[in-house]
């Protein structure tokens, strides 16, 4: 799927309720959520901690895809065509960025 096709996914699905889209700032407050809870997953695995609940079966997957709907709720209420915003984030990753740490040989 290409990420505009994933915004109309989501689109379709937002446009089920009549509340529609929350405004940017609750969008943003529920993406600082779920990175919360990506941040403490990865914690518990790879960190210091260990959870709490052995009967915890967080996913770094779920919990990735809950950031990116978040994210695309984000561009949707913005009117942002992701492609297009994902497409000059690589010419820069290409461009400025291609001699900035080393290359595998």
């Amino acid at each position: 799927m290409s990420l505009i096709d994933l915004q109309k996914d989501v689109d379709s699905w937002i446009e089920q309720y009549k509340i529609g889209y929350f405004k940017p700032l609750e969008i943003m407050s529920a993406l600082t959520e779920e990175l919360g809870e990506l941040a403490t997953e990865i914690n518990n695995r790879f960190g210091p901690r260990t959870k709490k609940s052995t009967d915890d079966k967080t996913e770094v997957s779920e919990e990735l895809a809950d950031i990116i709907f978040n994210l695309i709720c984000m561009a949707n209420s913005q009117n942002i065509n992701l492609d297009e915003a994902w497409k000059k984030k690589m010419d820069k990753c290409y461009g400025r960025d291609k001699d900035r740490w080393e290359k595998k040989v």
